[in-house]
């Protein structure tokens, strides 16, 4: 029992220690294709893999982990100022990243085909980050929803913030999600037949 929990612990650590290093070197976690628009997230990857290893109750602490890291960034090095604007608010730093990181260990405990199971995890981490996002800010930003689609890009304003917010963040997210269910299972499988062994 206490070689797995030591065991869990140190992956724990080392799965924070690549999102530090994801969330605060540039390029790595948070990539910029645009200056102005939010940057494409390859931590849902990280985030994906973790919970699939390490179950939901887990999971979900390493999605809060992500989403403290994400409020940090937000106040002292933010991007662009639609993330300074969104992500500043605890709510949409918090929630999308918990049920992220739950999503992924849930999945992979109730999916009996492994592989498919991974792929869906990869898949629904990114998505729920971003549509959870995205409909958070649209209800918090419903009386001042002006000064965020003028940061989006959306100029005349003729359009809801729910739609800019699809068009802008909807495909990142789309492209997130097929980046992490692709590599999910690639990583994940391995891995778990070398913790089998491990923990055995």
């Amino acid at each position: 029992m206490r070689k797995k929990e030591t065991t869990r612990l140190t992956i724990t650590a080392i799965f924070a220690a690549i999102l530090i290093l994801q969330t605060f070197v540039p390029n790595i976690g948070y990539v910029r294709i645009l200056p102005t628009l939010p940057a494409i997230t390859t931590i849902p990857l990280t985030i994906a893999i973790y919970g699939s290893l390490m179950g939901p109750k887990s999971g979900l602490l390493f999605g809060l982990f992500w989403g403290i890291t994400r409020l940090i960034v937000a106040y002292t090095q933010p991007g662009d100022m639609v993330s300074l604007m969104l992500f500043q608010n605890p709510i949409i730093s918090l929630v999308p990243s918990i049920v992220a990181g739950w999503l992924p260990g849930l999945i992979g405990k109730y999916m009996h085909q492994e592989e498919i199971g991974y792929i869906l995890s990869g898949a629904v981490t990114s998505l729920a980050n971003t549509f959870l996002v995205i409909g958070l800010t649209s209800l918090l930003f419903m009386n001042n929803a002006a000064s965020l689609i003028k940061y989006l890009g959306n100029t005349t304003g003729s359009n809801s913030l729910f739609i800019v917010l699809i068009v802008a963040l909807g495909i990142n997210g789309v492209v997130e999600s097929v980046f992490t269910a692709v590599l999910t299972p690639i990583i994940v499988l391995p891995l778990k037949k070398v913790l089998k062994r491990i923990m055995i």
